[in-house]
């Protein structure tokens, strides 16, 4: 199976192609604005080092949130217009859950996002199953949570709000990578079931920015 898969949850505008555990191309330029204008060529690029056509996907694999609002628009929208065009599936992944995914999937793996606000987006994995649902939570709640789960196991907290909950747990190693691996996004999307439906942005608190369309409706 031969995966594309695309990141802008966060700070970069990413792209790989895996086939089958192997990654054939991949593609991250950080950015923290300015996805709109260079995902299309950022896809293209990818998708002709990896020495294929569009043809030969079988399905196209984005991340879906938490992360920042115009971000995830953007890689949604792309997806699905794409997906839409090759007559593939789109697979919707977790920013939290592609973030895991780069650990050691032995023991504990906290995924962390610095939501702003004294917040962080977190979840968290034992042994590679999630043991929580992502969530947005204040630092003090998300540091209970985190020390409840603990089992004593071999820990890593991994991902850009990695560092604020640093000391949490004893020995746990911090891993502050600022984005998901877009290969885990694609190995992840592998393997779940094809759907019909196309992937929601997973928003875990009110947008900020909001559309046009989103502000008239919100008029009274």
């Amino acid at each position: 199976m031969i995966v594309l898969a695309i990141d802008t949850a966060l700070s970069a505008c990413q792209a790989a192609v895996w086939e089958d555990g192997r990654v054939l191309a991949s593609a991250t330029e950080p950015m923290d604005r300015g996805h709109q204008e260079r995902l299309a060529p950022l896809v293209a690029e990818t998708v002709r080092r990896a020495g294929i056509g569009f043809d030969r996907v079988d399905r196209v694999a984005v991340t879906v949130g938490p992360g920042s609002f115009t971000g995830l628009r953007v890689g949604l929208a792309f997806a699905k217009g794409l997906a839409l065009a090759l007559g593939r599936p789109c697979v919707g992944i977790g920013t939290l859950e592609a973030l895991a995914a780069g650990a050691e999937p032995r023991g504990l793996a906290a995924a962390v996002i610095d939501a702003r606000r004294d917040q962080v987006y977190l979840q968290v994995f034992a042994d590679g199953a999630p043991a929580m649902a992502p969530d947005v939570l204040p630092l003090a709640e998300a540091a209970a949570r985190l020390a409840e789960l603990h089992t004593g196991a071999a820990a890593r907290l991994v991902g850009p709000g990695a560092g604020l909950l640093e000391g949490v747990i004893g020995q746990a190693r911090v891993d502050s990578r600022p984005f998901p691996d877009p290969a885990a996004v694609a190995a992840l999307a592998a393997g779940r079931p094809a759907s019909a439906a196309f992937p929601r942005p997973l928003y875990l608190r009110a947008p900020e920015a909001r559309t046009l369309e989103e502000r008239g409706a919100a008029r009274p």
